[in-house]
C-alpha cells in the first residue's frame, strides 16, 4: 500500500513539473496571433464604419440625448 501511494504521488509530481514547463508561445505564435488580431479589428472597423451601422449608432444616440425623463 505504501508503495502505491509513493508511485501516485511521484506520478502527480512529474506530471505537475511537466505542466509548469510551458513556457507560452513561440514567435511564430506570436505573429500568427498578431495577424490575427490586426485582420479582425480592420473588419469590426469596416461594419462600425459602414453607412446602415453608423445610421443604426446614429439614431440609437439621437434617441438615447433626447429622451424625456
Amino acid at each position: 500500500m505504501a508503495g502505491q501511494i509513493k508511485r501516485v504521488r511521484s506520478w502527480a509530481r512529474g506530471v505537475a513539473r511537466r505542466v509548469r514547463t510551458d513556457r507560452g508561445m513561440t514567435t511564430s505564435e506570436y505573429a500568427v496571433g498578431t495577424i490575427a488580431a490586426c485582420a479582425l479589428a480592420a473588419v469590426l472597423y469596416k461594419v462600425v464604419t459602414s453607412p446602415p451601422v453608423m445610421a443604426a449608432l446614429q439614431s440609437i444616440l439621437t434617441g438615447a440625448l433626447d429622451a424625456k425623463a
